[in-house]
């Protein structure tokens, strides 16, 4: 598990970071498309068809237009803060355009009218995304080759229903990332230090979106939210969670700058994930029990150590590096084995993005 983040200096550093295979690093993915294709959307149709007017009536179709503050953005950051930022932006287009890469596949290669139509609209959504962001680390000199990362950069298969839980959890958490920021800055715009940030609200409104969608997906086949899937959810919930833990405290010079506290934030973020997926998922983590605190933080403190060993090389950091990979399992099986909370799931799935 990897925590400290490469230098970042040109294209070709951002291409190489972007197409990194790490513990913390987005994915591209691939699934069984024929088999997805056969998701029948009959028994969520009213709301459905209601969720697929509003991605015809396209409200950000406008949104992502540079204005002149984009000319003026601060370029000469501390040192520490530009590379941080620069990182951030890098692991967020690389998310951004896994997902537009995987949409459009789907899109490709389904030939159910529901599921190719739903998943044309969010290609189309993750491509400005992408694009946005990677204008940005252009005017500082390192702009991503997505071209070159379609091409290059591994793709990891995961069966449909894990597909459905993964990319749930990544659009909802993001639209709780994203919001988390934005309001904060709407509190303290002294800390707003790029422009990039006042896109935020209307931006992330669309990964709400995409999540509802997945949402719809996963409410039109009961058995992937019951039985042994309750297992595969609550793996997933702990990975996706863990993982944003210990990447974002390697940000700390970014969330000072931003005015938050890495460990707040994470957990106010979780906090609204877990609301959120409580109109599709039959559990949900306790986030606030200590015993779950303490494994994340022991999660990061394991990160930082392999770290270490990575950069001592040899034997010794090689068998110190199996040790740590060991601790990491047995932390997150002690964190598979907590107490979850059970969750009713309402009979409505769609839900207003209001926090």
């Amino acid at each position: 598990m990897e925590t400290t983040a490469p230098l970042i200096a040109s294209s070709q550093d951002a291409t190489a970071v972007a197409n990194q295979e790490t513990m913390l690093t987005p994915r591209f993915y691939t699934t069984d498309y024929a088999k997805m294709n056969k998701m029948d959307m009959s028994s969520v149709r009213a709301e459905w068809d209601k969720l697929m007017l509003e991605f015809e009536g396209d409200n950000n179709h406008d949104h992502f237009q540079r204005t002149p503050e984009f000319s003026s953005e601060i370029r000469d950051l501390p040192p520490a803060l530009r590379q941080e930022f620069l990182d951030f932006l890098v692991s967020s287009v690389t998310s951004e355009f896994s997902g537009c890469v995987l949409y459009k596949e789907m899109e490709k290669q389904f030939t159910n009218p529901d599921l190719k139509l739903a998943m044309g609209y969010m290609a189309r959504d993750e491509a400005r995304h992408a694009g946005f962001i990677n204008m940005s680390l252009r005017d500082f000199g390192v702009a991503v080759d997505l071209g070159f990362l379609k091409r290059a950069k591994k793709y990891t298969f995961f069966r449909p229903k894990f597909i459905l839980y993964a990319t749930y959890l990544s659009e909802k958490i993001g639209y709780a990332r994203y919001i988390s920021i934005f309001r904060q800055l709407e509190r303290h715009p002294e800390h707003r230090f790029h422009p990039i940030f006042k896109w935020f609200e209307r931006w992330c409104n669309d990964e709400f979106r995409h999540g509802e969608v997945l949402a719809l997906m996963m409410r039109s086949d009961p058995k992937l939210l019951s039985g042994v899937n309750k297992l595969w959810i609550r793996f997933f919930l702990i990975a996706v969670y863990g993982t944003m833990y210990v990447r974002d405290h390697n940000r700390q010079e970014l969330h000072t700058a931003l005015g938050l506290d890495s460990t707040k934030y994470d957990f106010e973020v979780f906090d609204i994930t877990s609301q959120i997926a409580r109109q599709v998922f039959p559990i949900e983590l306790d986030v606030e029990q200590p015993k779950f605190r303490a494994g994340l933080e022991r999660l990061r403190l394991i990160g930082v150590a392999s770290d270490a060993a990575q950069k001592q090389g040899g034997v010794i950091g090689k068998l110190k590096g199996a040790g740590l990979a060991i601790a990491a399992a047995t932390t997150f099986a002690r964190l598979y084995v907590l107490p979850t909370k059970r969750n009713q799931i309402p009979p409505q799935v769609l839900m207003v993005p209001t926090w």
